[in-house]
Protein backbone atom coordinates (compact mmCIF):
# COMPACT_ATOMS: atom_id res chain seq x y z
CA UNK A 1 0.00 0.00 0.00
CA UNK A 2 2.76 2.09 0.65
CA UNK A 3 2.64 5.90 -0.98
CA UNK A 4 -0.87 5.16 -2.07
CA UNK A 5 -1.90 5.14 1.58
CA UNK A 6 -0.39 7.87 2.59
CA UNK A 7 -0.45 9.85 -1.02
CA UNK A 8 -3.80 11.41 -0.39
CA UNK A 9 -3.39 12.31 3.33
CA UNK A 10 -2.69 16.08 2.60
CA UNK A 11 -4.71 19.13 3.66
CA UNK A 12 -8.02 19.00 5.77
CA UNK A 13 -10.27 21.86 6.78
CA UNK A 14 -11.83 22.76 10.18
CA UNK A 15 -13.57 25.53 10.07
CA UNK A 16 -13.27 29.72 8.75
CA UNK A 17 -11.54 30.56 12.17
CA UNK A 18 -9.96 27.55 12.56
CA UNK A 19 -6.96 25.82 11.15
CA UNK A 20 -5.95 23.27 8.60
CA UNK A 21 -3.04 20.78 7.76
CA UNK A 22 -0.75 21.72 5.25
CA UNK A 23 -0.98 20.34 1.44
CA UNK A 24 2.21 18.27 1.36
CA UNK A 25 1.76 16.25 4.81
CA UNK A 26 3.03 12.55 3.70
CA UNK A 27 1.31 10.87 6.74
CA UNK A 28 -1.07 11.65 8.92
CA UNK A 29 -1.53 11.58 12.82
CA UNK A 30 -4.27 13.25 15.03
CA UNK A 31 -3.73 16.73 16.04
CA UNK A 32 -4.86 19.48 18.29
CA UNK A 33 -7.26 21.63 16.64
CA UNK A 34 -6.26 25.40 17.09
CA UNK A 35 -7.71 28.08 17.18
CA UNK A 36 -7.00 32.15 17.83
CA UNK A 37 -8.05 34.18 20.52
CA UNK A 38 -10.45 37.28 20.44
CA UNK A 39 -11.45 39.70 22.99
CA UNK A 40 -12.85 39.01 25.97
CA UNK A 41 -11.83 35.27 25.75
CA UNK A 42 -10.16 33.15 28.59
CA UNK A 43 -9.85 29.79 29.34
CA UNK A 44 -12.76 28.49 30.73
CA UNK A 45 -14.36 31.02 28.10
CA UNK A 46 -13.22 28.55 25.37
CA UNK A 47 -14.09 25.39 26.97
CA UNK A 48 -17.69 26.79 27.35
CA UNK A 49 -17.80 27.88 23.90
CA UNK A 50 -16.49 24.08 22.57
CA UNK A 51 -18.92 22.25 24.22
CA UNK A 52 -15.64 21.24 26.51
CA UNK A 53 -16.71 22.64 29.86
CA UNK A 54 -17.33 20.00 32.78
CA UNK A 55 -14.62 17.75 31.98
CA UNK A 56 -11.12 18.36 34.18
CA UNK A 57 -9.40 16.76 31.92
CA UNK A 58 -9.96 18.86 28.64
CA UNK A 59 -8.86 21.99 30.94
CA UNK A 60 -5.46 20.06 32.20
CA UNK A 61 -5.02 19.28 28.50
CA UNK A 62 -5.66 22.73 27.14
CA UNK A 63 -2.83 24.32 30.08
CA UNK A 64 -0.19 21.44 29.42
CA UNK A 65 -0.05 21.33 25.55
CA UNK A 66 0.12 25.53 25.23
CA UNK A 67 2.39 25.17 28.24
CA UNK A 68 0.37 27.36 30.07
CA UNK A 69 -0.19 27.95 34.49
CA UNK A 70 -3.39 27.19 35.49
CA UNK A 71 -5.75 30.59 35.71
CA UNK A 72 -3.26 31.90 33.19
CA UNK A 73 -4.13 34.76 30.86
CA UNK A 74 -4.70 34.01 27.02
CA UNK A 75 -4.24 37.09 25.01
CA UNK A 76 -6.16 38.53 21.61
CA UNK A 77 -5.13 37.31 18.22
CA UNK A 78 -2.42 34.56 19.96
CA UNK A 79 -3.20 30.86 18.74
CA UNK A 80 -3.73 28.18 21.11
CA UNK A 81 -4.40 24.10 20.67
CA UNK A 82 -7.77 23.44 21.98
CA UNK A 83 -8.04 19.77 23.39
CA UNK A 84 -9.80 18.80 20.64
CA UNK A 85 -8.47 15.85 18.02
CA UNK A 86 -8.75 15.94 14.38
CA UNK A 87 -8.80 12.67 13.01
CA UNK A 88 -9.27 12.01 8.99
CA UNK A 89 -12.36 10.52 8.84
CA UNK A 90 -12.46 7.17 6.97
CA UNK A 91 -15.67 7.84 5.30
CA UNK A 92 -16.89 4.19 6.99
CA UNK A 93 -17.56 5.02 10.74
CA UNK A 94 -16.30 7.09 13.67
CA UNK A 95 -15.78 3.93 15.11
CA UNK A 96 -13.08 2.18 12.53
CA UNK A 97 -11.52 6.38 12.35
CA UNK A 98 -10.51 6.62 15.87
CA UNK A 99 -9.91 2.63 16.44
CA UNK A 100 -12.54 2.31 19.22
CA UNK A 101 -15.67 0.15 19.25
CA UNK A 102 -17.50 1.98 21.52
CA UNK A 103 -20.74 2.36 19.53
CA UNK A 104 -22.29 4.82 22.45
CA UNK A 105 -18.80 6.72 21.88
CA UNK A 106 -18.99 7.26 18.46
CA UNK A 107 -22.49 7.93 18.76
CA UNK A 108 -21.31 10.84 21.12
CA UNK A 109 -18.66 12.06 18.91
CA UNK A 110 -21.34 11.82 15.96
CA UNK A 111 -23.59 14.85 18.13
CA UNK A 112 -20.67 16.87 19.37
CA UNK A 113 -19.44 17.11 15.65
CA UNK A 114 -23.03 17.83 14.97
CA UNK A 115 -23.35 20.51 17.64
CA UNK A 116 -20.09 22.91 16.73
CA UNK A 117 -21.37 22.64 13.05
CA UNK A 118 -24.69 23.92 14.48
CA UNK A 119 -22.87 26.82 16.01
CA UNK A 120 -21.03 27.78 12.72
CA UNK A 121 -17.38 27.13 15.05
CA UNK A 122 -17.15 24.56 11.78
CA UNK A 123 -18.21 25.48 8.38
CA UNK A 124 -18.32 21.95 6.91
CA UNK A 125 -19.90 18.67 8.64
CA UNK A 126 -17.72 15.84 9.35
CA UNK A 127 -19.01 13.83 6.60
CA UNK A 128 -18.43 16.40 3.96
CA UNK A 129 -15.07 17.62 4.85
CA UNK A 130 -13.83 13.97 6.17
CA UNK A 131 -12.34 16.08 8.99
CA UNK A 132 -13.87 14.77 12.50
CA UNK A 133 -13.48 16.76 15.87
CA UNK A 134 -13.25 13.63 18.90
CA UNK A 135 -13.20 15.99 22.04
CA UNK A 136 -10.44 14.66 24.49
CA UNK A 137 -12.80 13.77 27.26
CA UNK A 138 -13.84 11.10 24.77
CA UNK A 139 -10.35 9.89 24.42
CA UNK A 140 -8.45 10.19 27.94
CA UNK A 141 -10.82 11.12 30.82
CA UNK A 142 -12.46 8.97 32.76
CA UNK A 143 -16.14 9.71 31.79
CA UNK A 144 -17.43 11.62 34.83
CA UNK A 145 -17.79 15.16 34.75
CA UNK A 146 -16.47 17.44 37.18
CA UNK A 147 -16.80 21.39 38.37
CA UNK A 148 -13.95 23.40 37.27
CA UNK A 149 -13.28 26.55 38.65
CA UNK A 150 -13.39 29.62 36.85
CA UNK A 151 -9.97 30.57 37.98
CA UNK A 152 -10.65 33.78 35.29
CA UNK A 153 -12.98 35.38 36.98
CA UNK A 154 -10.92 37.77 38.43
CA UNK A 155 -8.48 38.14 35.47
CA UNK A 156 -8.58 41.56 34.23
CA UNK A 157 -7.03 43.54 31.59
CA UNK A 158 -4.32 45.73 31.89
CA UNK A 159 -2.28 48.36 29.57
CA UNK A 160 0.81 47.16 27.38
CA UNK A 161 2.39 48.93 24.79
CA UNK A 162 1.18 48.84 21.51
CA UNK A 163 3.76 46.00 20.21
CA UNK A 164 2.36 43.78 23.19
CA UNK A 165 -0.72 41.43 22.86
CA UNK A 166 -3.74 42.52 24.36
CA UNK A 167 -4.45 40.49 27.75
CA UNK A 168 -8.06 39.42 27.86
CA UNK A 169 -10.24 38.81 30.37
CA UNK A 170 -13.34 36.73 30.58
CA UNK A 171 -16.76 37.53 29.56
CA UNK A 172 -19.72 35.41 28.52
CA UNK A 173 -19.89 33.46 25.57
CA UNK A 174 -22.40 35.01 22.49
CA UNK A 175 -25.22 33.42 22.00
CA UNK A 176 -25.67 31.37 19.24
CA UNK A 177 -27.39 32.42 15.72
CA UNK A 178 -30.64 29.69 14.76
CA UNK A 179 -29.40 28.49 11.33
CA UNK A 180 -31.81 27.78 8.29
CA UNK A 181 -31.33 25.97 5.49
CA UNK A 182 -31.06 26.95 1.84
CA UNK A 183 -30.55 25.17 -1.64
CA UNK A 184 -28.47 26.56 -4.49
CA UNK A 185 -28.36 23.80 -7.90
CA UNK A 186 -25.26 25.18 -8.93
CA UNK A 187 -23.25 23.24 -6.34
CA UNK A 188 -24.88 19.95 -7.37
CA UNK A 189 -27.12 17.36 -6.35
CA UNK A 190 -24.86 16.17 -2.96
CA UNK A 191 -23.82 19.95 -2.39
CA UNK A 192 -26.81 21.47 -3.20
CA UNK A 193 -28.99 22.01 -0.08
CA UNK A 194 -27.00 23.79 2.24
CA UNK A 195 -27.19 25.16 5.70
CA UNK A 196 -27.38 28.86 6.83
CA UNK A 197 -24.94 29.65 10.29
CA UNK A 198 -25.14 32.62 10.60
CA UNK A 199 -25.50 36.46 8.84
CA UNK A 200 -21.60 37.59 9.93
CA UNK A 201 -21.19 38.54 5.96
CA UNK A 202 -24.70 39.81 5.42
CA UNK A 203 -24.19 42.81 2.94
CA UNK A 204 -20.77 41.76 1.84
CA UNK A 205 -20.20 41.06 -1.51
CA UNK A 206 -17.74 38.60 -3.30
CA UNK A 207 -17.47 37.92 -6.82
CA UNK A 208 -15.71 34.54 -7.68
CA UNK A 209 -13.95 34.03 -11.16
CA UNK A 210 -12.32 30.95 -11.80
CA UNK A 211 -9.78 30.79 -14.58
CA UNK A 212 -10.08 29.99 -18.38
CA UNK A 213 -13.13 28.01 -19.61
CA UNK A 214 -15.29 27.52 -21.98
CA UNK A 215 -12.85 27.07 -25.34
CA UNK A 216 -9.97 27.41 -23.13
CA UNK A 217 -8.96 24.80 -20.58
CA UNK A 218 -6.63 26.70 -19.20
CA UNK A 219 -3.31 25.12 -18.12
CA UNK A 220 -3.39 20.78 -19.02
CA UNK A 221 -1.44 17.70 -18.00
CA UNK A 222 -1.60 15.55 -20.67
CA UNK A 223 0.62 13.15 -19.33
CA UNK A 224 -0.90 12.07 -16.20
CA UNK A 225 -2.57 9.00 -15.85
CA UNK A 226 -5.90 11.41 -16.53
CA UNK A 227 -5.70 14.15 -18.65
CA UNK A 228 -6.23 17.27 -16.11
CA UNK A 229 -7.76 20.59 -16.78
CA UNK A 230 -7.11 23.58 -15.32
CA UNK A 231 -10.60 25.20 -15.19
CA UNK A 232 -12.09 22.14 -13.75
CA UNK A 233 -10.18 22.36 -10.62
CA UNK A 234 -10.12 26.20 -10.31
CA UNK A 235 -13.73 25.74 -10.32
CA UNK A 236 -14.45 23.35 -8.33
CA UNK A 237 -12.43 24.79 -5.46
CA UNK A 238 -14.40 28.23 -6.44
CA UNK A 239 -17.69 26.51 -5.80
CA UNK A 240 -16.82 25.43 -2.19
CA UNK A 241 -15.51 28.88 -1.51
CA UNK A 242 -19.39 30.10 -2.44
CA UNK A 243 -20.55 27.37 -0.77
CA UNK A 244 -18.52 28.32 2.33
CA UNK A 245 -19.42 32.38 1.87
CA UNK A 246 -23.48 31.64 1.38
CA UNK A 247 -23.09 29.64 4.92
CA UNK A 248 -22.26 33.24 6.66
CA UNK A 249 -24.93 35.18 4.35
CA UNK A 250 -22.73 36.46 2.25
CA UNK A 251 -23.77 38.08 -1.49
CA UNK A 252 -21.91 35.67 -3.62
CA UNK A 253 -21.37 35.20 -7.75
CA UNK A 254 -19.91 32.73 -9.38
CA UNK A 255 -18.89 34.82 -12.79
CA UNK A 256 -18.13 31.57 -14.59
CA UNK A 257 -20.77 28.78 -14.53
CA UNK A 258 -20.97 25.08 -15.29
CA UNK A 259 -24.75 23.80 -14.77
CA UNK A 260 -23.81 20.32 -14.80
CA UNK A 261 -20.82 20.01 -13.00
CA UNK A 262 -21.52 21.06 -9.79
CA UNK A 263 -19.12 20.34 -6.67
CA UNK A 264 -17.11 17.29 -7.61
CA UNK A 265 -15.53 14.42 -5.27
CA UNK A 266 -13.45 12.28 -8.11
CA UNK A 267 -9.90 12.89 -7.81
CA UNK A 268 -9.86 13.18 -11.71
CA UNK A 269 -12.79 15.82 -12.87
CA UNK A 270 -13.33 15.25 -16.96
CA UNK A 271 -12.70 18.37 -19.06
CA UNK A 272 -15.21 20.06 -20.95
CA UNK A 273 -16.16 23.26 -23.00
CA UNK A 274 -19.65 24.12 -21.67
CA UNK A 275 -19.33 26.68 -19.32
CA UNK A 276 -20.91 29.93 -19.48
CA UNK A 277 -20.99 34.03 -17.97
CA UNK A 278 -23.44 34.20 -14.36
CA UNK A 279 -25.67 35.44 -16.90
CA UNK A 280 -25.82 32.81 -19.47
CA UNK A 281 -23.42 33.86 -21.98
CA UNK A 282 -21.15 32.24 -24.35
CA UNK A 283 -17.49 32.78 -23.35
CA UNK A 284 -15.82 34.03 -26.62
CA UNK A 285 -12.98 32.49 -28.59
CA UNK A 286 -10.42 35.11 -28.21
CA UNK A 287 -8.57 35.34 -24.70
CA UNK A 288 -9.25 39.62 -24.32
CA UNK A 289 -12.73 39.31 -25.32
CA UNK A 290 -13.14 36.59 -22.39
CA UNK A 291 -11.48 38.79 -19.80
CA UNK A 292 -13.08 41.93 -20.78
CA UNK A 293 -16.30 39.86 -20.77
CA UNK A 294 -15.91 38.73 -16.95
CA UNK A 295 -14.25 42.08 -15.73
CA UNK A 296 -17.66 44.27 -17.23
CA UNK A 297 -19.58 41.57 -15.40
CA UNK A 298 -17.83 42.44 -12.24
CA UNK A 299 -18.27 46.07 -12.29
CA UNK A 300 -21.77 45.94 -13.80
CA UNK A 301 -22.86 44.50 -10.82
CA UNK A 302 -20.34 46.49 -8.82
CA UNK A 303 -22.20 49.82 -9.77
CA UNK A 304 -25.19 48.05 -9.23
CA UNK A 305 -24.88 47.20 -5.49
CA UNK A 306 -23.38 50.55 -4.60
CA UNK A 307 -26.76 51.94 -5.45
CA UNK A 308 -28.09 49.39 -3.21
CA UNK A 309 -25.62 50.83 -0.50
CA UNK A 310 -23.61 48.05 -0.21
CA UNK A 311 -19.82 49.06 0.96
CA UNK A 312 -17.59 45.81 1.23
CA UNK A 313 -17.12 44.31 -2.36
CA UNK A 314 -14.18 41.84 -2.90
CA UNK A 315 -13.15 40.01 -6.18
CA UNK A 316 -11.02 36.78 -6.39
CA UNK A 317 -9.82 35.02 -9.45
CA UNK A 318 -8.54 31.19 -9.13
CA UNK A 319 -6.46 29.41 -11.37
CA UNK A 320 -3.70 26.95 -11.64
CA UNK A 321 -0.41 27.53 -12.99
CA UNK A 322 1.82 25.74 -15.29
CA UNK A 323 5.68 25.83 -14.67
CA UNK A 324 8.32 22.67 -15.68
CA UNK A 325 7.63 19.48 -14.12
CA UNK A 326 9.96 18.93 -11.67
CA UNK A 327 9.43 22.84 -9.94
CA UNK A 328 6.94 22.59 -6.97
CA UNK A 329 5.10 25.46 -6.27
CA UNK A 330 3.14 26.69 -2.84
CA UNK A 331 -0.30 28.74 -3.01
CA UNK A 332 0.95 32.44 -4.58
CA UNK A 333 -1.14 35.41 -4.71
CA UNK A 334 -1.17 38.68 -7.06
CA UNK A 335 -2.15 42.09 -6.63
CA UNK A 336 -2.30 45.50 -8.59
CA UNK A 337 0.05 48.15 -6.88
CA UNK A 338 -2.79 50.62 -7.91
CA UNK A 339 -5.75 49.37 -5.68
CA UNK A 340 -4.55 49.48 -2.10
CA UNK A 341 -7.66 47.34 -0.99
CA UNK A 342 -6.58 44.78 -3.15
CA UNK A 343 -3.23 44.68 -2.03
CA UNK A 344 -4.36 44.54 1.83
CA UNK A 345 -6.66 41.79 0.49
CA UNK A 346 -4.50 39.33 -1.07
CA UNK A 347 -1.64 40.20 1.85
CA UNK A 348 -4.48 38.81 4.59
CA UNK A 349 -5.06 35.88 1.97
CA UNK A 350 -1.29 35.01 2.05
CA UNK A 351 -0.82 35.74 5.77
CA UNK A 352 -3.51 33.23 6.09
CA UNK A 353 -1.33 30.76 4.28
CA UNK A 354 2.14 31.52 5.35
CA UNK A 355 0.65 30.79 9.42
CA UNK A 356 -1.45 27.25 8.48
CA UNK A 357 1.34 26.32 6.93
CA UNK A 358 3.98 27.37 9.34
CA UNK A 359 2.25 25.87 11.69
CA UNK A 360 0.85 22.37 10.40
CA UNK A 361 3.37 21.55 7.46
CA UNK A 362 6.11 19.04 8.87
CA UNK A 363 8.99 21.30 8.34
CA UNK A 364 7.24 24.96 8.51
CA UNK A 365 8.45 25.84 5.49
CA UNK A 366 6.12 27.45 3.09
CA UNK A 367 7.74 28.65 -0.43
CA UNK A 368 4.58 30.50 -1.82
CA UNK A 369 4.55 34.44 -2.20
CA UNK A 370 2.42 37.54 -2.81
CA UNK A 371 3.35 40.01 -5.40
CA UNK A 372 1.90 42.86 -7.36
CA UNK A 373 1.01 42.01 -11.16
CA UNK A 374 -0.65 44.02 -13.64
CA UNK A 375 -3.08 41.60 -15.18
CA UNK A 376 -6.00 42.07 -17.08
CA UNK A 377 -8.66 41.27 -14.37
CA UNK A 378 -6.89 42.84 -11.34
CA UNK A 379 -6.16 46.22 -13.30
CA UNK A 380 -10.19 46.66 -14.77
CA UNK A 381 -12.26 45.18 -11.61
CA UNK A 382 -13.38 47.89 -9.42
CA UNK A 383 -13.69 45.85 -5.94
CA UNK A 384 -10.78 44.91 -4.22
CA UNK A 385 -9.20 41.71 -6.05
CA UNK A 386 -6.70 39.31 -5.72
CA UNK A 387 -5.26 36.21 -7.76
CA UNK A 388 -4.91 33.24 -6.76
CA UNK A 389 -2.14 30.29 -8.26
CA UNK A 390 -3.39 27.39 -6.16
CA UNK A 391 -0.06 24.82 -7.60
CA UNK A 392 1.55 23.61 -10.81
CA UNK A 393 -0.57 21.48 -12.79
CA UNK A 394 2.50 19.50 -13.95
CA UNK A 395 4.05 18.34 -10.78
CA UNK A 396 3.13 15.08 -9.30
CA UNK A 397 3.58 16.20 -5.66
CA UNK A 398 1.28 19.53 -6.22
CA UNK A 399 -1.06 17.60 -7.49
CA UNK A 400 -2.17 16.21 -4.22
CA UNK A 401 -3.11 19.48 -3.15
CA UNK A 402 -6.00 19.72 -6.27
CA UNK A 403 -6.81 15.87 -6.83
CA UNK A 404 -8.35 15.29 -3.50
CA UNK A 405 -11.77 16.37 -2.85
CA UNK A 406 -10.52 16.88 0.91
CA UNK A 407 -7.99 19.44 -0.37
CA UNK A 408 -9.97 21.13 -2.98
CA UNK A 409 -12.14 22.04 0.15
CA UNK A 410 -9.54 22.67 2.54
CA UNK A 411 -8.15 25.32 0.07
CA UNK A 412 -11.47 26.86 -0.17
CA UNK A 413 -11.86 26.82 3.56
CA UNK A 414 -8.17 28.64 3.44
CA UNK A 415 -9.30 31.28 1.01
CA UNK A 416 -12.53 31.61 2.76
CA UNK A 417 -11.22 32.46 6.02
CA UNK A 418 -8.39 34.98 4.18
CA UNK A 419 -11.14 36.65 2.49
CA UNK A 420 -13.19 37.37 5.71
CA UNK A 421 -10.95 38.52 7.87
Amino acid sequence: MGIYKYIGITIFILFFKSTLISAECADFDPYFHSITAKSGDGIIVLMQRYGLDGYECNYNTFVEINGLKRGAPLYADKSYKLPIKIYHYNGRSIRSTIGNNDLEKAKRIQSYNEEVLRKGLRISSYVDSKILWVPMHELDCAGEAVEIVNEMASVTSKAVSSDEKKEVEVIPPAKNVASKYSTNDLFGSKYADYEVFDNSLKNKVFYISSGHGGPDPGAMCTDCSSDMCEDEYAYDVCLRLARNLMQHGAIVHMIIQDKNDGIRDEKYLDCDNDELTYNGKKLPLRQLDRLKQRADAINHLYHKYKKEGIKEQKAIMVHVDSRAKEKRQDVFFYYYDQNKGGEDLAKKVFYTFESKYAQHRKDGEYKGYVDSRGLYMLRKVIPSAVYVELANIRNIADHKRIIYDYNRQALANWLFEGLTQ
